[in-house]
């Protein structure tokens, strides 16, 4: 049994494509897809149905998939486990986070773990999109917003909570901001996310939502935390993103008594029986300096 053939099949499996697989495991297509016509011969079988759009896997492929992944899995586990007992966290580790969890918090968790764990390398892909972890191949995330439903591993690390900030420059020649209310006095700068019509706020004990008036919007946070320490108007942010700026006088937070949408945020990452060392020491450090931003 060759088990390169096997392995090369599982990843095409998971990753859906023959290309996709061959980026990921930095093998020509060429040699991809004879791995697998390789595989399929040994055992006298079709594995996948070939179309100039898809793969599809035949029933006997779903069940030799199904096996052969349990198998790998468990092997890969062995290795990680005789690793974890032998040697200190090292290689290279994936990690997926949002583009907007914010340059200072992802700053502080990489030089923490290249302080206390130099052997590990980091590469931060940053994205919005989901990411699949498996096809991918990611070690883990950083996610924001609640989860959907899978089979990965997910340890939460707090709430990250969005309420309205603006500069104290700009407070000093606006209208009173004393309520949500208040608001349609004032230049709204929206980030298009929180909503591009409306804001909702939510109190103790109850909600208010507020139409917007469309004045200036952007997709990205960081340019709308810009405008707001440029003292252009009021945005709906993180606190975490403001922390510093307002503890250096830069920012306010305003209608202290509201906030808006809070965001769960969670570690994760798929199951496995045994964790290579390098991730569990990540999940350990990024769980504690996200809860220490998130606070």
């Amino acid at each position: 049994m060759d088990f390169n053939q096997v392995a090369v099949f599982i990843k095409v499996v998971q990753a859906g494509s023959f290309s996709a697989a061959a980026r990921l495991l930095g093998l020509p297509v060429s040699t991809v897809s004879n791995r697998v016509a390789m595989l399929e011969k040994r055992l006298g079988i079709t594995l996948l149905q070939r179309t100039t759009r898809r793969l599809r896997l035949t029933d006997a492929g779903q069940t030799y998939f199904d096996h052969a992944s349990t198998g790998l899995l468990h092997m890969l586990e062995a290795e990680a486990a005789v690793a974890e007992a032998a040697a200190e966290p090292c290689g290279l580790l994936r990690v997926t986070a949002p583009v907007d969890i914010g340059d200072q918090i992802l700053a502080s968790i990489l030089c923490q773990m290249r302080n206390q764990w130099p052997k590990v390398h980091i590469e931060l892909v940053l994205t919005n999109r989901y990411v699949d972890l498996l096809a991918e191949g990611i070690d883990v995330a950083i996610r924001t917003g609640h989860l959907q439903d899978s089979t990965l591993v997910a340890k939460n690390a707090g709430i990250a909570r969005w309420v309205a900030f603006a500069s104290p420059n700009y407070l000093a020649g606006a209208a009173l901001l004393d309520s949500p209310q208040a608001l349609r006095h004032h230049t709204c700068l929206q980030f298009t996310p929180m909503g591009k019509d409306t804001w909702t706020f939510y109190a103790a004990d109850s909600s208010l939502t507020v139409p917007m008036s469309e004045q200036v919007m952007a997709n990205d946070v960081g340019l709308i935390k810009e405008l707001v320490l440029a003292d252009k108007g009021v945005a709906l942010l993180p606190v975490y993103l403001c922390r510093q700026s307002c503890e250096e006088g830069r920012l306010a937070r305003v209608l202290p008594e509201w906030h808006s949408k809070a965001d769960p945020i969670h570690i994760v990452y798929p199951q496995q029986r045994f964790m290579p060392p390098r991730l569990r020491v990540f999940v350990d450090l990024a769980s504690l300096e996200l809860r220490k931003w998130l606070e």
